[in-house]
């Protein structure tokens, strides 16, 4: 393979690279803030500037310099080149791009919401003079309002054009653009034409500065408080990696992780803002049974021993049981949840949850799609339940059989959705029969049910979703569930111990999945789950001075 010098370091890399993007493949730090590997190269920020020397085929190949300092996200890596980002004529070009680029910023990192991941911060301390040398009155840009997620304080934009760029690249609509000259010059929106397409939030994260915030993030939290854990979206079937960052138990953002092969770098407006139902006022915080006063807060262990033994004595007496398995839920919830039913009726009746559908499937420009289909597993809870059960209805199978058995059967129910999604054929189908629902929402189900037990949402537990391309990928549990609430997987447990006489074992998604394929032969979640990465953790370079 051809190899390249970089400070002093030979590197292989592959023809048609960049020289930028071989330094950030083997992990040396090369500044820049235009460059992004999903949009065009334009190399108007400067700040990559590098001293090259290259071999010169009009001279025996002898290694001579380039005359002029070579922008390295432009510059195609060469075989024998070396390259220098520490040299003094590339050090002091970095020095004076930084000092451009904040003659006319506020430097207002006290109240930015992108202090702590702002990269003009960090380069201004890595790069940048140690202090300004401007001294007359800087031009102050308005802030604008962009669109329905987005705001921009124009005076703190350094004009790297990726916004610019990704409207007219990714998604192809194009709100976005440049009016003025020299130092007016600012990022606007066309006039009428508000940036409202479904990835429009996306620019947030593109921005390398504080320039584009996210409205509903606005002062919330300072983020070095936040922890990242990853997950995968659990409101759509596209399986899109995501990072929920969370500090105290409270959900704060959700922000895309990067995977090329899934969702490369982006996610969709609605997966970036439809989590707030984690923390809706109203979840079921409690077990209840209907026709019993409700248990306090405080009696709460009474109140799932009571649930529990009400739930497995009817299904005891019941002379079968049906089950409706919602596609909200963990593929490691569908097997616990299939295993319990299966230890009181061998010959139980499951189906899957109503799919929601909205809209039709959408693919972007870079290849990115959005789908209609708004559920994280379906084909996840259909695998499970077709090794567990063999047989698996559709939604309207399912209220077809529900209909057509004796009333002295007893149904089971989980819904586990972010909106009210119980119909009126499910209610009429369920007639006099004894009804268990694990739910996480208040809805028209829950007056009817003969037992309510609250369940958790996707962030508040660790399991594996199936997306639509049949990838099996693990995400794990970002908060507590909200007050008594439980997973399904952990329920569902603490349902079998009861009934055994036996003390729960505690849910571990990773345990399950060994059990999944030990006893069903679901070996593909022990050898085909796509696990995620683990963050390196940042050691902070700040000297600690002992008092």
């Amino acid at each position: 393979m051809p190899q390249i010098t970089i400070n002093g370091r030979p590197l292989e890399f592959e023809q048609g690279q960049n020289i930028l993007e071989v330094a950030l493949n083997h992990e040396i730090e090369i500044p820049h803030y235009c460059w992004h590997p999903s949009l065009s190269v334009v190399a108007n920020c400067r700040i990559c500037l590098a001293e090259v020397w290259a071999p010169n085929p009009r001279n025996d190949n002898k290694l001579e310099p380039i005359p002029k300092l070579l922008p390295t996200c432009q510059t195609p890596a060469g075989d024998g080149q070396v390259v220098f980002t520490d040299s003094p004529k590339a050090i002091a070009n970095q020095k004076s791009v930084m000092e451009y680029l904040l003659i006319n910023h506020p430097v207002d990192c006290a109240v930015c919401d992108q202090a702590g991941e702002c990269l003009l911060q960090d380069y201004s301390y890595q790069y940048g003079r140690s202090q300004a040398r401007f001294a007359e009155q800087k031009i102050k840009q308005p802030k604008k309002d962009l669109g329905p997620h987005v705001l921009l304080y124009a005076d703190r934009c350094i004009m790297c054009t990726r916004c610019v760029r990704f409207a007219r690249e990714i998604t192809g609509t194009g709100e976005i653009t440049i009016e003025g000259r020299g130092a007016h010059e600012q990022i606007d929106i066309f006039p009428g034409i508000p940036l409202d397409n479904e990835l429009s939030a996306n620019v947030i994260d593109l921005c390398p500065v504080g320039a584009l915030l996210d409205k509903d993030f606005l002062f919330q939290q300072r983020v070095w408080f936040l922890k990242k854990t990853p997950s995968i979206d659990g409101i759509t079937c596209s399986g899109d990696n995501i990072f929920l960052e969370h500090n105290k138990g409270v959900v704060y953002r959700m922000k895309p992780r990067t995977n090329l092969e899934v969702n490369r770098y982006w996610i969709t407006d609605e997966q970036r803002y439809g989590w707030h139902f984690i923390h809706d006022e109203n979840r079921l915080r409690l077990p209840m049974i209907r026709g019993e006063q409700p248990y306090e807060d405080v009696e709460a262990p009474l109140a799932y021993e009571a649930a529990y033994a009400k739930v497995n004595d009817k299904l005891d007496a019941a002379a079968g049981v049906l089950a409706l398995i919602s596609p909200m839920l963990a593929c490691e919830d569908a097997y616990s949840l299939g295993t319990f039913i299966t230890s009181h009726d061998a010959k139980a009746t499951f189906g899957v949850g109503p799919v929601p559908m909205e809209g039709e499937d959408k693919t972007f420009k870079d290849g990115y799609t959005m789908y209609a289909e708004k559920a994280p597993n379906a084909r996840g809870v259909r695998r499970v339940l077709t090794k567990i059960a063999g047989t698996v209805h559709e939604y309207d199978a399912f209220l077809s059989a529900l209909r057509s058995t004796s009333a002295d059967h007893a149904v089971i129910i989980t819904g586990n959705y972010p909106s009210e999604w119980v119909t009126q054929e499910l209610l009429d189908a369920l007639g006099d029969r004894f009804v268990v629902l694990i739910d996480t929402l208040p809805n028209k189900l829950v007056e009817r049910a003969d037992v309510v037990v609250p369940g958790a949402t996707w962030a508040e537990k660790a399991g594996t979703f199936e997306n639509v391309n049949n990838r099996l990928q693990a995400f794990e549990r970002a908060i507590d569930p909200a007050d008594y609430s439980k997973s399904e997987s952990q329920i569902a447990l603490d349902l079998l111990a009861a009934r055994l006489g036996e003390r729960p074992q505690r849910y571990n998604a990773a345990n399950m999945r060994q059990q999944m394929a030990r006893q069903h032969g679901l070996t593909e979640f022990m050898t085909e789950v796509h696990v995620p990465a683990g963050e390196d953790e940042v050691e902070s370079d700040m000297q600690l001075v002992e008092l």
